[in-house]
């Protein structure tokens, strides 16, 4: 089979289109064969970052990607939940090695769904890890209706899943992005929009439950701490929070914490509910052919992806 290996972590002139053989399901795995990926801002830092080597296990050869959307052709013999020819999407193995770059993948049946029937595999590939992102730490900290929830980076990949996540718990939403997406995000369902090249955010919003903060600006969320009510919560959603936000934040009163998404079919099934209830929707930026993963890890590091980026697989 096809797969897109990493023969050593670095920039985009480390993957390698090679042919290798396709792995076998294990008794609790099913054998997926990929229709559709996504790429993700994390892909592209795991790929340059060898402090992050260990996600790949020690197991060569290294290969990206949690995000998949396919169908199963082989069942391993604890697997009750798929039979042969079910299509299937999720995240698969994160944190860890995931091995979605290829044109078949081994993947835990517990880590998978039933694609919803009224969605495409390419739209069902992009919301997987994103969408997790963003509701796995705002069921954690309980929203509600009425809330009111700021979402920085709100025009990127997890930022529009996560301002219709937050809309169909009955927040209010106010969210951050550059003006080029003002109508974008507005159109997800945000309640106010704050241009963050215009305006300094800590001095126009009122205060907030809930803060998620996607951006990696140092400093960011210490200036976020500033608009989170004594009692709220900030999400971090890329790293983990310093000793220095640590000591603010118990100064106001707020918890402050990271979070990392784990691999669930439980969460996938909620998720392909509000996909075939139309309560989330993927916008889908651009569509890279499989050969084109560096170009597509070229697009994500840019920072400037509108909604998400979407590999089709065969």
């Amino acid at each position: 089979m096809r797969a897109m290996i990493l023969k050593e972590q670095g920039g985009i002139e480390n993957f390698s289109l090679s042919n290798i053989p396709m792995p076998a399901a294990g008794p609790d795995d099913v054998l997926v064969k990929v229709k559709a990926i996504s790429i993700n801002p994390a892909d592209a830092i795991v790929r340059e970052n060898p402090s992050v080597k260990w996600i790949f296990n020690g197991e060569e050869p290294m290969i990206l990607g949690w995000d998949l959307s396919g169908e199963v052709v082989q069942t391993g013999v604890n697997v009750k939940e798929f039979v042969v020819g079910d299509e299937v999407f999720g995240v698969v193995r994160h944190p860890g090695h995931g091995k979605a770059y290829a044109e078949y993948v081994a993947a835990p049946a517990s880590h998978l769904a039933l694609k919803p029937k009224n969605i495409t595999h390419i739209e069902a590939a992009v919301s997987t890890l994103a969408v997790l992102t963003a509701l796995q730490p705002m069921r954690k900290v309980g929203i509600h209706k009425g809330s009111r929830v700021f979402i920085s980076a709100a025009g990127g990949g997890v930022g529009h899943f996560a301002i219709q996540i937050a809309k169909f718990y009955g927040a209010h939403v106010i969210a951050l992005a550059s003006e080029s997406k003002r109508k974008f995000v507005m159109s997800r369902g945000a309640d106010e929009f704050i241009d963050y090249q215009t305006q300094k955010f800590e001095e126009v919003v009122e205060p907030v439950d809930l803060a998620i903060d996607a951006v990696r600006t140092e400093g960011h969320v210490l200036r976020t701490l500033n608009i989170v009510k004594p009692g709220g919560t900030l999400i971090s959603l890329w790293s983990g929070v310093t000793g220095e936000e640590s000591k603010k934040a118990e100064a106001l009163g707020v918890r402050a914490f990271y979070n990392a998404i784990q691999s669930s079919g439980e969460d996938m099934k909620f998720v392909a509910k509000l996909l075939e209830d139309g309560f989330i929707f993927p916008h889908i930026s651009r569509i890279y052919e499989f050969e084109q993963i560096p170009e597509a890890h070229k697009e994500i590091e840019s920072g400037q992806t509108r909604g998400k980026i979407a590999v089709e697989v065969c």
